[in-house]
């Protein structure tokens, strides 16, 4: 990476560029999983790969705490997170932060289709070389693809963030 360039910076104009262009169609009022069928229809229009509530382990000292979803990966490096508030919470941006943690990316971008469109990018320290990490793509339990979540019986399925 050259100094002054963005970590992943085509990626993440191409996808700001798809955000905007979803929410320039739809504008403000609809569900958050109306805006992510939508940004995902444009995402693969402009030739990326998307997986779509993506279920990533989460754990504590070596030990598996569970699973989370999150919405979005983005061709396998950038994490994704679609929110459809008036008021965007103040901790949204740590919750891309931890699921950058969590999946040991080192991008996000938090997508506000509130009643004005904003995007935050957020950028990790990872840098993907720790080898007992599940998502290190040397790590041979490193999934070849991300798999949507699909809960089991004894985890609940977390709740998403609605408007009210």
């Amino acid at each position: 990476m050259q100094r002054g360039q963005l970590v992943e910076e085509s990626l993440t104009h191409s996808v700001i560029g798809a955000f905007f262009a979803v929410y320039n169609t739809l504008g403000f009022g609809f569900l958050e999983h109306l805006y992510g069928m939508a940004l995902e229809r444009e995402l693969r229009a402009r030739g990326h790969r998307v997986a779509r509530e993506v279920g990533i382990r989460v754990f504590y000292k070596g030990d598996e705490l569970g699973a989370q979803r999150l919405d979005m990966i983005v061709d396998d490096k950038l994490v994704v997170e679609i929110k459809s508030t008036y008021k965007l919470d103040g901790s949204a941006p740590r919750q891309v932060y931890n699921y950058l943690r969590a999946t040991n990316l080192e991008v996000g971008l938090l997508l506000h289709f509130g009643p004005k469109a904003t995007f935050y990018r957020l950028i990790s320290g990872n840098t993907r070389n720790d080898p007992l990490h599940p998502f290190n793509p040397q790590n041979p339990d490193t999934p070849s693809s991300w798999m949507p979540f699909r809960p089991t019986a004894d985890r609940a399925r977390p709740e998403r963030n609605t408007p009210s």
